[in-house]
């Protein structure tokens, strides 16, 4: 987390955002930003979604041998269950 401070630009507010944020996410001049406000008064700002199923499908097919098989939750539920 860091401390960023709001300073005046024409008649507007703008904050910097230091060149690793930039670098980590991969944002560049020209990129425009979706903004949120919180309930809690935070304001969430987030490059819009470049979802892709295919990429998805791949990453979670990579890490598909990573996650532990356990047993089946239905069968457990079915064993345990009081009728």
């Amino acid at each position: 987390m860091i401390n960023l401070q709001i300073a005046k630009w024409g008649n507007s507010l703008a904050v910097r955002i230091p060149a690793d944020y930039v670098r980590k996410i991969g944002m560049k001049e020209g990129d425009h930003l979706v903004a949120q406000v919180g309930a809690d008064g935070a304001l969430n700002l987030r490059l819009p979604s470049q979802w892709s199923r295919q990429a998805f499908a791949e990453e979670l097919a990579r890490e598909a041998n990573t996650l532990p098989m356990g047993s089946s939750v239905i069968e457990q539920l079915r064993q345990e269950a009081r009728y």
